[in-house]
């Protein structure tokens, strides 16, 4: 997706992530196999509390972070990549000034969490760094210590889908639902304006946090698909990510908290770790092509959600909803997760046919679905498109993660994975996942890393678009209910 040049030059200063982020302009990439190595010694000793003399002893830092399509991710090639990957080698390349013997370095390794348990697993002993931009909170301050939180102030911004009216200001937010990222500041600084609403006897504003699979950039994406009508999110990531979401509207004067900071969290019991890390943010310099770089590197090769909660879209899956549940009922699946991964497949449109030959809804090729595994050779109907596309699902997903120790939703994401890439391409992620360290019985922030190496990112897309789908599903199927509860 290009980007003119007149804009990286607008929202550049607000780019300005922290002192920490803004000296990107040189970017040093991991190789595949550092990146496994780290990723594997993960297994042994997973959990102590040192500071920075031990850690050097032990060779290595271990930094939390979040899969994301900028902060963290892993390529085609095994390369660990992304803007927390990138400050990361820069502060690993300061600790290693004037060592020359390799077996002296000391390297950072990558431990992939879930947003919520960034400052969990850090307090815990799983990692030394929370390598997120977390915004400072009293209630944050009183369990970690930030580092460089105070150098850059940041705005809690409103964040609507362009149909959104009326949203003037912050009073406006009551009686409105806001979808905000689960266990962020957004939700705790909602709930503070709720109290003091409440005390005027004002309507609250409905705080409404995500599932914890969802990141600021996927409740964005659905934003702008129409299926999330408001949300909140800091001010230069909004700023950023408007410029390739052409549907959301950021309110700039509708700010639920100003002048708050982010920064990483260490633990407070390491004041050694957290001089090292102020030293080095002190000689950070400012790049000087930030702007183009994010977009470049990172942004210009997303394939955005599309909106399946139009009019149109709606009355396509009110004729369809019955086959769906139907059949998700005969094989255990909930019929508005196969109607989402309908949609990823075709947008609900029976005719389209794809260039290897997949046909209809559930994009089935008519091999496999005369194949003796499904034995629905005739897949031109609607009705026999989608049971044959159920019925396949059902069958690698018992058939290839029947594993006690997979969770129902697991079982589901490796399902949908092996329908994109083929059951022997998951049993490869998920051996992939397992030498790296991760677990190979979990997709999200797990298996979903190792994928990248071997098939680079379309897997992740579909598996996460289908889930992002299946949000906005339940989202509407609330909204409807909540609608009829008062005719009824």
């Amino acid at each position: 997706m290009g980007v003119e040049n007149s804009v990286f030059q607008k929202y550049r200063k607000l780019l300005w992530l922290t002192g920490a982020v803004v000296f990107l302009g040189a970017l040093f990439p991991v190789s595949a196999q550092e990146s496994t190595k780290s990723l594997a010694r993960q297994i042994s000793e997973r959990s102590y509390t040192d500071d920075l003399p031990d850690l050097r002893r032990r060779k290595r830092i271990r930094a939390l972070v979040t899969y994301s399509l900028t902060d963290f991710f892993f390529d085609e090639t095994g390369a660990a990549k992304g803007l927390q990957v990138d400050l990361l080698k820069e502060y690993e390349k300061a600790l290693n000034k004037g060592v020359k013997r390799e077996a002296q370095r000391v390297r950072i390794e990558y431990v992939p969490t879930t947003f919520d348990r960034l400052i969990p697993d850090l307090l815990e002993g799983r990692g030394d760094i929370a390598a997120a931009l977390l915004t400072v909170t009293p209630e944050r301050e009183s369990r970690v210590e930030f580092i460089s939180g105070k150098r850059q102030k940041v705005r809690e911004l409103v964040v609507t889908h362009r149909s959104v009216e009326g949203i003037e200001s912050i009073d406006d937010l009551g009686g409105n639902e806001v979808y905000v990222l689960k266990g962020s500041s957004y939700a705790e600084h909602l709930r503070d304006l709720n109290r003091e609403r409440k005390k005027g006897n004002l309507k609250l504003v409905e705080v409404r946090e995500a599932d914890p699979h969802l990141l600021s950039e996927d409740i964005l994406e659905l934003v702008n698909a129409g299926a999330v009508k408001i949300t909140v999110v800091d001010d230069y990531k909004a700023k950023l990510w408007a410029n390739v979401l052409p549907d959301i509207r950021v309110l700039d004067s509708v700010a639920i908290r100003v002048d708050t900071h982010i920064g990483w969290a260490i633990r407070k019991n390491n004041p050694e770790l957290r001089k090292s890390l102020e030293s080095f943010l002190q000689k950070v310099k400012k790049g000087t092509f930030l702007g183009n770089m994010l977009f470049k590197r990172y942004l210009q090769s997303t394939k955005w959600i599309d909106n399946p909660n139009t009019e149109e879209n709606k009355a396509r899956l009110l004729q369809l909803i019955e086959l769906f549940d139907r059949y998700g009922e005969r094989y255990g699946f909930d019929g508005l997760a196969i109607a989402a991964q309908g949609y990823q497949e075709s947008q609900l449109d029976h005719s389209k046919k794809s260039p290897r030959g997949a046909v209809g809804i559930m994009q089935m090729l008519p091999s496999t679905a005369a194949d003796k595994s499904v034995a629905i050779p005739d897949i031109g109907d609607e009705e026999d498109n989608i049971h044959a596309g159920v019925k396949y699902l059902a069958f690698l997903r018992d058939r290839y993660f029947s594993d006690p120790g997979i969770s129902e939703e697991d079982r589901m994401a490796f399902a949908w994975a092996a329908y994109n890439a083929g059951p022997a391409k998951v049993r490869a992620m998920r051996n992939q996942a397992k030498k790296m360290g991760l677990n190979p019985d979990v997709w999200h922030s797990n298996v979903e890393l190792a994928a990248g190496k071997l098939v680079g990112r379309e897997t992740v897309r579909y598996v996460r678009n289908i889930f992002k789908y299946y949000v906005a599903y339940k989202l509407v199927r609330e909204q409807l209910r909540a609608a009829d509860r008062p005719r009824r």
